[in-house]
């Protein structure tokens, strides 16, 4: 695993996503309800970016086909989607996230 630190990250506002890359890869932090989590940022159903999907309480819903997907865990909830999208352990360090990839 490596980690990295995403400056001022803590302060995406509850009910908010941010995307950004680590490693070449795209990853979307999730606010829920103040608790912040980090998934790729792709739908397993067809590779859409789901940061521009709107996230409803813990879920994300891709903007293509509707696939719903829980944040805190990954699983798919509705289909077209089946797989889970990838989640990664995140931590908060004063303002910042630090992501576990």
């Amino acid at each position: 695993m490596s980690e990295h630190r995403i400056p001022g990250a803590a302060r995406i506002p509850a009910g908010s996503t941010q995307r950004t890359e680590l490693d070449g890869l795209d990853v979307l932090l999730c606010n829920v309800a103040g608790t912040l989590y980090a998934i790729e940022d792709v739908c397993t159903h067809d590779g859409a970016p789901l940061d521009q999907g709107e996230l409803d309480g813990a879920c994300i819903v891709c903007p293509r086909h509707g696939a719903t997907f829980d944040v805190r865990s990954g699983e798919a909830l509705t289909l077209p989607a089946v797989l889970p999208v990838a989640t990664f352990p995140i931590r908060i360090d004063g303002d910042d996230a630090v992501v576990d990839l």
